[in-house]
Order: structure tokens, then C-alpha cells, then sequence
């Protein structure tokens, strides 16, 4: 997400800055932004959990030739996130060395932390939002009309409140959690955290014990949103977060979901090992 540290409270524990750019992109535009072909451009780094969620979902929806993507390496220097793969280490598309050009032609002097994923507006080189929870929403219900045939619901109506509840916890315990376990700033926060990212662990367990996917019986957003980080458990969290009660490939029904969702064409091939380890 950021290469910049969130801080921690009084008490140790983590706090994640949530403070985005909200500005929506939307099929009528209500924004100022409307969903066009070819005009904005999704940067990502395929080492960020947070930033996977929108490579996945852009592939699985079919918007990859509506919506272009320019991936940052996997790490960064002090200014912001930098487009090192590319020839030169500039954007192909935007002309950019940083991410954070982009930002602070939207803001200047932008004073937050430089995050991926972010849209930028391929016309002015700014960026439109860095929102991440709602842009992968947004894929899903703003831009249909470019979603290829047969691309799945992921965000279905009539199942619109329990995916949001089973998100919300989430996000709360695991997506955030195994980073409330890294970044605690004493050992009391540090087992606060544990406690509850695998209790939230072990409800998921029997959530899945005689479910296939989190919620309904396709795969949705939900199942998107964990599977970013269970991608990254044992490679990271398990060993540098302290994350260590259990490794996921010992919980065999987290296990057993995870591989199945990573031989899901649009999930495990859009994770990258390697960029993963030589981020954190």
C-alpha cells in the first residue's frame, strides 16, 4: 500500500491511515470522472496485498483492454513507490519516474503517504482515486458494460450485506491484522492483535468447513479480499509479523481454500513470489 509507516496509539497498537482520495470513477460520471475506455491507467505493484486485489479483479471482470495497468517494483525509495521495471524507469503510458508526479498533480505537494493500487487520469497524470476497497466495487458495478461474457458477479445485490459484514471482519482482523501483529508497538498490542487475527482465523475455518467459497456459491469479493493475504502468510507474515500460532498451509481447511482459489485462473497467476519476499 504505502512506503510510508502508519503510526500506533498510545497503547501500541497499529493504526492504518485510511485518509485516501475518494473521488469516484462511474458510468454517469457523477464525479467528474466517467468510465471510458483507454482513459485512466490502474498502477499496482504486485507486491502489495492491497494493490493484488485490484489486478485480480480487473482480470477476472475482463478489463484489461479498457483498463490499462502500469506496475511499480516491488520496492521503493524515499520519495514513493517507482516504476524501476520499466526501460528507463519511466511509465510506458504516464511518463512518470514516481508515483507520487501523480499525486501531486492531483494535490500538490501531496502530505500523505504515495499508496498503490491508484487510478490516474491518463489525460492529465493525475490521480483520480487510491481508494482500494471501493475500486475493486466499483469494477464490479460501474463498469459492466465492459465486462467480458461470462465474467462472474463478484458483488451480486441480493448478497450485497453479508459480503460487506464477512469483508468488514476481514479487513478488521486478518487484511489489517497480521499487520497490527507487525507493527505493534508493545508486546501487550502485539498479543492483543494475535488473539484476535486468529480468532478470526479459526471462525474462517468453520465458515469454510462445509462451504467452497465465503459467501454463496461462486466466488465473490470477499473471497478476493482474503485471498491476498493468506497469499502472502507464509512466505511473510507468518515469520517477519510474528504471525506464528500456525502456518496456513497447517490449517487444512484455510489450506485447502487457499490452493483451490490459486488454480483459479486470475488468482495465482497474478502473484509474484519473488516480489513479495524482496518487498517486506
Amino acid at each position: 500500500m504505502s512506503y510510508v509507516a502508519d503510526s500506533s496509539t498510545s497503547q501500541g497498537d497499529f493504526n492504518r491511515d485510511t485518509d485516501y482520495i475518494t473521488t469516484r470513477i462511474t458510468a454517469d460520471g457523477r464525479d467528474g470522472y466517467r468510465v471510458e475506455p483507454g482513459r485512466y491507467r490502474l498502477v499496482v505493484a504486485r507486491a502489495c496485498p492491497w494493490a493484488n486485489r485490484t489486478i485480480i479483479v480487473r482480470r477476472l471482470l475482463g478489463l484489461e483492454d479498457v483498463l490499462s495497468i502500469g506496475f511499480c517494483g516491488p520496492t521503493h525509495d524515499e520519495r514513493s513507490w517507482t516504476f524501476d521495471l520499466d526501460p528507463g524507469g519511466t511509465d510506458p503510458v504516464l511518463g512518470i519516474h514516481h508515483l507520487r508526479e501523480a499525486y501531486d498533480r492531483r494535490i500538490p505537494n501531496y502530505p500523505k503517504g504515495v499508496t498503490v493500487p491508484a487510478i490516474v487520469d491518463i489525460k492529465t497524470g493525475e490521480v483520480v482515486t487510491n481508494d482500494f476497497a471501493q475500486m475493486t466495487l466499483d469494477f464490479s458495478t460501474e463498469w459492466t458494460a465492459y465486462h467480458r461474457d461470462g465474467a462472474p458477479q463478484l458483488y451480486p445485490e441480493p448478497l450485497r450485506g453479508e459480503i460487506d459484514e464477512v469483508s468488514q471482519r476481514i479487513y478488521t482482523e486478518v487484511n489489517n491484522g497480521v499487520y497490527r501483529c507487525g507493527f505493534a508497538g508493545s508486546q501487550h498490542a502485539y498479543e492483543r492483535a494475535y488473539d484476535r487475527l486468529f480468532t478470526a482465523l479459526d471462525w474462517l475455518c468453520e465458515r469454510l468447513a462445509d462451504q467452497r467459497y465465503l459467501v454463496g456459491d461462486t466466488i465473490t469479493e470477499a473471497d478476493v479480499r482474503l485471498f491476498t493475504t493468506l497469499a502472502r502468510f507464509d512466505p511473510v507474515y507468518h515469520g517477519h509479523f510474528k504471525t506464528n500460532r500456525s502456518k496456513l498451509t497447517e490449517m487444512p481447511v484455510l489450506w485447502g481454500y487457499a490452493r483451490d482459489l490459486f488454480q483459479t485462473p486470475g488468482f495465482g497467476d497474478t502473484i509474484d513470489f519473488v516480489q513479495i519476499k524482496q518487498h517486506y
